[in-house]
């Protein structure tokens, strides 16, 4: 989706019409079985809703299954999983409650909640056959992102956003058809339809940042950044996070010099220190999540160690660890391979 059609979607809302379906849902025609994630809130409620519409308009298409994830963490919580099948029933499609027992978890509570879900989501989906998982991430959640990312001093990457699909593994895909619509225009579709939904208190707790984040929104709008323009930042940011990708496949290709394993790579030292910051720092981030754990490694942290290597003597060499990973500089290389196991 393109800077100027984020803010356009972003400006209606009314109830979602018929005639937007093909489009929204146009994702779900690549694979078999896509689950719907389903909370109970207005949000999931009319990604539920919409996409059976949308199905049974179709000759030819993807099974959908609803799943619903109980975190323990309220008591009413099954009861509102319960009315989500209810209503996945009446609309003619297979519900299962899948339970999270977070109630030990004492810090990082809804980050724990969120991995846990997409956790228990992707399992269900592998155990139905689907090939996708489809959350209801809203164009208001996406400017709610872009505000807490920017807040935790995130680089180009974390402020381009929530993206409208990505990887849950090497067999499940996360879509989230939703992104373009206001929150507004999805309450109004249930409303329209004659159908209850619930709301989550911690939406509202201020002991969450997103949710202090959310009870200013409000004013941040007055002053003329509102979510449709938070969006467009975003598509914008990811338009140009998409380029330097285009970059750093260019860099990576010029500079890797040998690759020792599978999982280490030796890189030209001077054609490293020569690149552009941005590009530099984006090897690094690649090379060390492929030779080290594989998840994303810290800007700040990438930071430090793009300023190491610049502040070494040009003969200069010496060792560093990151993120599962040992780097190694010598005189003409950067070796990146997995760090050795840590002594007891």
């Amino acid at each position: 989706m393109s800077a100027a059609e984020a803010e356009r979607s972003c400006e209606t809302v009314g109830a979602v019409a018929p005639e937007a379906l093909p489009s929204l849902f146009a994702p779900f025609l690549g694979f078999d079985g896509v689950v719907l994630a389903v909370s109970g809130g207005p949000d999931s409620t009319a990604l539920m809703l919409l996409a059976a519409r949308w199905r049974a308009g179709l000759a030819e298409g993807p099974a959908l299954f609803v799943a619903t994830v109980d975190h323990g963490l309220r008591p009413e919580a099954r009861r509102e999983a319960e009315a989500v099948g209810a209503l996945a029933a009446e609309l003619g499609l297979p519900h299962a409650v899948l339970s999270w027992d977070g109630a030990g978890t004492r810090s990082g509570l809804q980050e724990a909640a969120r991995h846990a879900r997409y956790e228990r989501l992707t399992a269900y989906a592998h155990a139905v056959g689907a090939g996708a998982v489809a959350t209801a991430h809203s164009c208001d959640d996406q400017a709610e992102t872009v505000l807490f990312r920017l807040m935790r001093g995130s680089g180009l990457s974390g402020l381009a956003g929530i993206p409208a699909g990505r990887a849950l593994d090497a067999d499940v895909t996360l879509l989230r058809p939703l992104l373009a619509l206001r929150k507004a225009e999805l309450v109004a579709t249930c409303r329209a339809a004659g159908i209850g939904f619930v709301e989550d208190p911690s939406n509202r707790d201020p002991r969450f940042a997103r949710a202090r984040l959310r009870a200013l929104m409000p004013q941040l709008a007055a002053e003329g950044l509102d979510a449709p323009r938070l969006a467009r930042l975003a598509a914008r940011l990811a338009r140009a996070d998409a380029a330097l990708e285009v970059a750093v496949d260019a860099a990576m290709a010029a500079l890797v010099s040998a690759r020792p394993t599978a999982r280490a790579l030796r890189l030209d030292r001077a054609g490293l220190l020569a690149l552009p910051e941005e590009i530099a720092l984006r090897v690094l981030g690649r090379a060390v999540a492929m030779a080290g754990d594989g998840a994303p490694v810290e800007l700040a942290k990438l930071e430090a160690l793009a300023a190491w290597l610049t502040a070494l003597e040009p003969g200069g060499s010496g060792a560093r660890t990151l993120a599962g990973a040992l780097v190694r500089v010598a005189m003409r290389a950067v070796t990146i391979a997995p760090a050795p196991p840590r002594r007891g």
